[in-house]
C-alpha cells in the first residue's frame, strides 16, 4: 500500500503497534477473554484508522495532483467540493488560488496582446514620418536645387520633425501614466488663470486658423496644473482641427461645491457616430482624420483626467460640432 510508504504514518502504526501488543499481553495475563476482547478493538482501531487515513491521503494526492495541473497550463481542473475541518479548509483555499491564478493568467495574456500591438502602432506611427523625412533629406541633397524649393523643403522636414517630437514625447508620458509612476500635485489656482495658462501653446495656430477662442470662467481649479494643462490643450487642437477656418472654440469652467467642470466646445464638423464610442482609444482614428492625426491627444487626456479623479466624456452639438465634458471630482465617486 502506497499509504504505508508514508513516514508518520508508518511511525505512527509502529508506536499503535507497540502499544496494542502490551495491552494484549496484559489482558490475556488478566484472563483469555478481556485478552480476546482487547485484541478486536486493538484491530478495529487499527483497521479505521487505516481506511481514514487511506481516504485523507487520497485527498491530498488528488489536491496535490490538481496543483501541479495548474503549474502546468490546465484550465480546466476543478476543485468545488468542499467539507468541513481542516482538509476542507485546504481544499477552499486551493480552490481560490486556482481561480486567482486563472485571472492573472488571462490579465497576462491580455497585457502581451495589448504590449505586441502597442508595439506595433507606436512602430507605424513613426516610420510613416520618418519615411517623408527621408525622402525630403535627399530632395534637400540634390545638387541643382533652387534656393526656394530648399526653403520650402526645409519648412516641411522641420514642421515634420515637430511633429515626430511630439508624438514621442506624447507616447512617453502615456507609457509613464500606464506604469503609474506620475505622482499628480495638487495646487490651486484661479479657473480663468488656469485656462489661460493651459492654451497659451496654441494660441498662435488658432490665429493663423483666424478662428476665434472664446473663455468664460468662475471659480477656482484644485488639482494637477502642469498634467491637467496637458489634456486640456489636446482637446483644444482636436476642435481646432475639426474646425473650419472663421470658426469658433469655446471653453466654459466653473466650480461647485462637487466638481470642477470644464467644457470645451466647437462649431465644426462634429464627430461621427460611429466614432464616438472610440474616440478616446489609443491610436483610434476615424476615417475622415488626415495623416497628420495619430490618434493619441485625446487618450492621453482621458488618462490624465481619469487618475486625477476625473471623468470626461465626448458628445455632439445639435446645433453643429463637438463637445468634450470634464469633470474633477473633489471626493471619490
Amino acid at each position: 500500500m502506497k499509504i504505508l510508504k508514508n513516514p508518520e504514518i508508518s511511525k505512527t502504526l509502529l508506536a499503535l503497534s507497540i502499544i496494542g501488543v502490551v495491552a494484549v499481553a496484559v489482558a490475556f495475563f488478566m484472563e483469555m477473554r478481556f485478552g480476546v476482547l482487547v485484541f478486536f478493538l486493538f484491530i478495529s482501531f487499527v483497521t479505521v484508522y487505516l481506511v481514514s487515513e487511506k481516504k485523507r491521503y487520497k485527498k491530498i494526492s488528488y489536491l496535490s495532483e490538481s496543483i501541479n495541473n495548474v503549474l502546468h497550463g490546465d484550465d480546466k481542473i476543478s476543485i468545488e467540493n468542499y467539507s468541513e475541518g481542516e482538509l476542507g479548509i485546504l481544499q477552499s483555499e486551493i480552490h481560490k488560488l486556482v481561480v486567482r491564478l486563472r485571472e492573472q493568467q488571462h490579465t497576462l495574456q491580455n497585457d502581451k496582446i495589448f504590449l505586441a500591438d502597442s508595439i506595433a502602432d507606436i512602430s507605424h506611427q513613426i516610420r510613416t514620418p520618418l519615411t517623408s523625412v527621408n525622402l525630403l533629406v535627399s530632395f534637400i541633397s540634390e545638387p541643382d536645387i533652387s534656393d526656394e524649393r530648399r526653403e520650402k523643403l526645409s519648412r516641411d522636414l522641420y514642421s515634420l520633425l515637430s511633429r515626430m517630437e511630439w508624438l514621442i514625447v506624447s507616447l512617453l508620458k502615456i507609457s509613464k501614466l500606464d506604469a503609474g509612476t506620475i505622482e499628480f500635485k495638487k495646487q490651486e489656482i484661479s479657473m480663468e488663470e488656469f485656462i489661460k495658462k493651459s492654451v497659451s501653446p496654441i494660441l498662435v495656430p488658432i490665429e493663423l486658423r483666424n478662428q476665434k477662442l472664446e473663455i468664460t470662467s468662475d471659480g477656482n481649479f484644485y488639482g494637477d496644473i502642469h498634467w491637467t494643462s496637458e489634456a486640456i490643450v489636446n482637446i483644444v487642437k482636436n476642435c481646432m482641427e475639426h474646425t473650419d477656418e472663421g470658426g469658433t472654440i469655446k471653453i466654459e469652467a466653473n466650480e461647485n461645491v462637487l466638481y470642477t467642470e470644464i467644457i470645451i466646445s466647437d462649431n465644426g464638423t462634429g464627430i461621427q457616430k460611429e466614432d464616438l464610442p472610440h474616440i478616446f482609444e489609443r491610436f483610434y482614428r476615424s476615417g475622415k482624420q488626415d495623416d497628420n492625426s495619430y490618434g493619441i491627444g485625446l487618450a492621453l487626456a482621458r488618462m490624465i483626467v481619469s487618475a486625477q479623479n476625473g471623468t470626461i466624456r465626448a458628445e455632439n452639438i445639435s446645433t453643429g460640432g463637438a463637445r468634450f465634458i470634464m469633470r474633477f471630482y473633489k471626493c471619490t465617486v
